[in-house]
């Protein structure tokens, strides 16, 4: 069988050079956090307080202020069960947002033909809710990173400067459902 090339037997392929090292830390929390109400209230504090100290920058002619959302997604779990208590069925609800995930669980609950349906009572199961919130962040030195917060974990990732993980983990230090 012949070899079959793209490129011409005698020309050597372009290496890709390295430009940047980026990194990735993981802070593995001890206890998940409790629940979405304290989840929001850490989201919420570094969008409103900037304990990163981040700074506004211009894309596309827009000022994007220094830490926003770049993505999130919120899941509510639900158990059914008969009239022994035993569970008949469970679902799962994905939300985009924390005011979705909220309606969602409402609307789950209030559904007496989806419990007629499965076969028994709709119960939540908030001890195994999933939260996920991604933070983009632009630090002072001109550095984009990315802060990821889970119900279990806290990763920064996309950094090369040392400095950005020394205050993004002082700050964690304070946080106390981040221990």
């Amino acid at each position: 069988m012949q070899k079959t090339n793209f490129v011409g037997d005698d020309e050597k392929m372009a290496d890709f050079i390295e430009t940047n090292n980026t990194k990735t830390a993981t802070r593995v929390l001890e206890n998940p956090i409790a629940n979405i109400a304290t989840f929001d209230s850490i989201i919420s504090d570094v969008i409103a307080n900037n304990p990163f100290e981040c700074i506004d920058y211009v894309s596309g002619g827009q000022v994007i202020p220094g830490v926003t959302k770049s993505k999130q997604r919120y899941t509510a779990k639900f158990i059914y069960e008969d009239d022994d208590a035993e569970t008949v069925g469970s679902i799962s609800a994905k939300a985009p947002s924390i005011t979705e995930f909220n309606g969602v669980i409402t609307e789950i609950l209030a559904n007496t033909n989806l419990e007629t349906v499965m076969g028994g009572d709709c119960v939540r199961d908030a001890a195994h809710d999933a939260f996920s919130c991604t933070l983009k962040c632009m630090d002072a030195n001109g550095e984009i990173y990315y802060v990821a917060f889970t119900r279990t974990t806290v990763r920064l990732s996309s950094y090369a400067d040392d400095a950005i993980r020394t205050n993004v983990e002082a700050w964690a230090d304070t946080v106390a459902a981040l221990a």
